[in-house]
């Protein structure tokens, strides 16, 4: 048997054994300790906020506080915190970022 052969051999019995022991040890990782569990919760909002953020506060990759993406992301997470509509939170931020960059 070739070299080649060998590695896609092993490479996929290493691949099916790191799958497999996720379903080897899935009894253990029902129960989730509460600490972690909170822990856990906070990973989407700060996954979400590393990616907008950046988007926001520098559109051109330099720090600018006074133009219309920041704004509109502002009105935009006070209106997802006040109201929890999705809809209206991405209707009032594209429109205010259309009627801001029109202008």
């Amino acid at each position: 048997m070739s070299r080649i052969w060998s590695a896609i051999l092993i490479s996929g019995a290493g691949t099916y054994a790191m799958r497999a022991s996720f379903l080897a040890f899935a009894h253990r990782m029902a129960t989730v300790p509460p600490a972690l569990a909170r822990a856990l919760r906070q990973i989407p909002p700060a996954a979400l906020a590393a990616i907008i953020l950046p988007a926001l506060v520098r559109p051109e990759g330099q720090l600018d506080l006074l133009q219309p993406r920041l704004l509109a992301g502002v009105l935009a997470g006070l209106v997802a915190w006040r109201t929890r509509n999705v809809g209206l939170t991405l209707i009032v931020g594209m429109g205010v970022v259309a009627g801001l960059q029109s202008v």
